[in-house]
């Protein structure tokens, strides 16, 4: 067992999957020094130019090769720098690798990965700093991972790798460097489609992906601490298809839900959430359901205090879960 970071978890996974599969390859703009973010670091030195592809700044084509080579039976990876700049592949992504298996009859599949680092870290404002997954939330064909932690994010980074469907694999970038975690050496799979508990609770719940798990995990313990309230956490960690057993289950628990993410509020994950818990438990519930999102603005703003007003903090999240304990 390690202590690792999250960007080290993601790399490892790549590692050990390109090493057991001959299959599996990477490509994107910059990979083979490592992108932009490191994530791909010391690849090509260990699998070669053929196995680590650098390609041209174009997000359509980035897509659009992996798709075609995942329908022949290899296993691409592919690394949108940002996921800012994913939209040019939006119809190659739902046109296309969402549908393939469908409009073939099941003759064809394209096991491919998309990886994009989302979400906003300080001053990348409107380019460097959006929430996308709304967009291909609600595609039927396709598959959408959010990890908050290094172990989820190892195995789900092999589970999505072996998958036979494309997966869209969302990295908050703020995890990358900003959690650690313990990891097991060797192989770490999680499997698509689970929530996870990430605390157990008796006063509220809340159900979140991403980064705003951590920040709900410290406003969680502070207020346990401060004023003995006790929150039931619940991530995600796959975003569709969203582990519905698991959200009743979790909302159940307290009779009490706070819906949590990055993105915005409007027609976001959060969203659908909501509708499943209403529709199957709303005479179970002590209070209406609550979501904390990013405001309903077109983007992040660059200079600081705009920035503060935007994003979701712990001491957000604490004052949330206050207002929700005490209805």
């Amino acid at each position: 067992m390690a202590v690792i970071t999250y960007l080290e978890a993601i790399r490892s996974a790549m590692a050990e999957e390109m090493e057991r599969d001959e299959n599996v390859f990477v490509l994107g703009e910059d990979v083979g020094k490592g992108g932009v973010l490191n994530a791909t670091k010391g690849l090509r030195d260990k699998f070669g130019e053929e196995r680590v592809m650098d390609t041209p700044l174009a997000e359509s084509a980035i897509a659009g090769v992996a798709i075609g080579a995942a329908m022949y039976g290899m296993k691409p990876i592919a690394e949108m720098q940002f996921a800012d700049f994913i939209f040019p592949a939006t119809n190659q992504i739902i046109s296309e690798a969402a549908r393939i298996r469908y409009r073939s009859n099941n003759d064809w599949n394209c096991p491919v990965v998309i990886r994009a680092p989302y979400g906003a870290t300080g001053g990348g404002a409107l380019y460097h700093s959006q929430c996308p997954e709304s967009v291909f939330f609600g595609t039927p064909g396709l598959k959408i991972v959010a990890p908050s932690n290094p172990y989820d994010a190892k195995g789900l980074m092999k589970a999505a790798i072996r998958d036979a469907d494309p997966v869209l694999y969302f990295e908050h970038k703020k995890c990358y460097l900003g959690v650690t975690g313990e990891v097991p050496e060797g192989e770490v799979l999680v499997e698509i489609g689970k929530a996870d508990v990430k605390r157990q609770g008796d006063d509220i719940t809340v159900i979140s992906y991403g980064i705003t798990v951590q920040y709900a995990l410290q406003a969680a313990e502070e207020l346990a601490k401060e004023e003995g309230i006790s929150v039931h956490i619940l991530d995600l960690r796959t975003i569709q298809p969203l582990d519905k057993d698991a959200i009743l289950e979790a909302a159940a628990k307290t009779s009490k839900v706070l819906i949590i993410h990055e993105d915005n509020k409007t027609g976001g994950v959060g969203a659908e959430v909501s509708a499943i818990i209403a529709e199957e438990m709303l005479f179970d519930l002590d209070a209406p359901i609550m979501r904390l999102c990013a405001p309903d603005v077109p983007a992040v703003g660059m200079n600081p205090p705009m920035e503060k007003f935007f994003l979701l903090n712990s001491d957000k999240i604490k004052d949330a879960m206050r207002q929700l304990a005490l209805f």
